[in-house]
């Protein structure tokens, strides 16, 4: 598995059409739950071997707010899967960066 989502599930249902597996989550206890097993850092699921972790995980900006201290937390240990956020149903939530000005602040070019 290379690729996995998670977020609302109308967004899980069309990724799913081109083939990515995913989890609709609908609150905080849910997104943190599928997070934790996806990462390899739930002690109890452990649904998804090592060998089968995704190396991106697709996340919402509505699920990453509402797991936000759990994802930073990861992405400073620098493991797989790399977390990339997406707009959600409700389109780009204002005051968030988007890829492009991420990689234009970070690169210093305009892409």
């Amino acid at each position: 598995m290379e690729y996995f989502v998670i977020g609302e599930r109308e967004i899980v249902l069309g990724f799913m059409l081109v083939g990515v597996p995913g989890s609709a989550v609908s609150n905080r206890d849910e997104a943190l739950e599928v997070f934790l097993d996806v990462t390899g850092q739930s002690r109890s699921l452990n649904r998804i071997s090592a060998a089968s972790r995704p190396k991106v995980l697709i996340l919402t900006e509505d699920v990453s707010d509402m797991i936000s201290h759990e994802v930073e937390a990861h992405q400073m240990t620098g493991k797989a899967p790399l977390v990339v956020e997406i707009p959600g149903l409700g389109g780009h939530i204002e005051g968030r960066k988007t890829l492009t000005e991420a990689i234009r602040e970070a690169v210093g070019i305009q892409v």
